[in-house]
């Protein structure tokens, strides 16, 4: 995935699809993953959009997540987050879902993520980054598909 200087657009080094990071198509204003494979590239070191990381290998798709939210009182209400590792140095990283993201790719990595190898989830525990899995099914219906949906799986 190498971002082209303009406006950020690029080619998918996963899978090779055209991405576009125009703001008003994504909903982001740093895109760095594929809306369709939802692979990624180490390209931020310190904060979001400062493209400083020497790294610049691919990063996989593990998980998702949820931001915090502001209402104690409703668990699972934040926003939903994408988890990466790079496949080079190991480095985790939590990124905003954007507005074109597949629904159906998010939901396959949200499904295989409880089948990660131990050493990958000790890794995410110790970060402190906690994966949805099978509990979370609502959570994630809900913010993807939208409306209130009744987990039946």
């Amino acid at each position: 995935m190498t971002p082209r200087p303009c406006n950020g657009d690029f080619r998918c080094a996963h899978c090779g699809n055209y991405v576009s990071a125009v703001h008003t198509m994504c909903g982001v204003n740093n895109r760095n993953h594929c809306p369709y494979c939802l692979w990624s590239r180490h390209l931020d070191l310190y904060a979001a959009g400062d493209r400083l990381s020497a790294c610049k290998a691919p990063m996989r798709p593990l998980g998702l997540t949820t931001k915090p939210g502001r209402n104690k009182y409703a668990p699972g209400s934040g926003e939903l987050m994408l988890v990466h590792m790079c496949v080079y140095c190991g480095r985790l990283s939590i990124n905003r879902i954007a507005a074109d993201d597949d629904a159906q790719a998010l939901m396959e990595v949200f499904s295989v993520a409880s089948a990660l190898p131990p050493r990958t989830r000790d890794l995410l525990l110790a970060s402190g980054i906690r994966l949805l899995e099978h509990e979370g099914l609502e959570i994630v219906r809900r913010q993807l598909l939208g409306g209130h949906v009744t987990c039946t799986a």
